[in-house]
């Protein structure tokens, strides 16, 4: 079974929807890196009981990220957050270059506008 990066962040933001068992299940084999094995001692069943936990939260993640999206839209808004963040040291370290009126800071004040504009949709 191969491990899934996109899975431990669907953890982070949807945990919650899953029992308190899958999701120390789930934790414990994509964030702490616990073999199967191991978390089937530390929960006390097999590891084929572990397998079908994970594979079940799995599913249940995926299915809630399909129809909802919100984990895909918040990475999204990070990422256009941290792009108007560069966005705005550059306008910053330009202005306090002294420099007169610049088309790279025009065109960098659009760029910004597009972006939050794209936020609000």
């Amino acid at each position: 079974m191969a491990k899934n990066l996109e899975l431990s962040y669907l953890i982070d933001f949807y945990g919650d929807v899953l029992t308190d068992k899958q999701r120390d299940v789930m934790d414990q084999y994509y964030n702490a890196d616990l073999s199967l094995a191991e978390i089937a001692e530390n929960f006390g069943i097999t590891r084929q009981g572990v397998r079908d936990s994970i594979k079940r939260g799995e599913a249940i993640l995926l299915d809630l990220e399909d129809k909802v999206g919100f984990a895909r839209r918040h990475r999204e808004l990070q990422d256009k957050s941290a792009q108007l963040q560069a966005l705005a040291k550059d306008i910053e370290f330009r202005n306090n270059a002294g420099y007169a009126r610049s088309d790279a800071i025009a065109k960098d004040v659009e760029q910004m506008l597009a972006l939050l504009e794209t936020l609000d949709d």
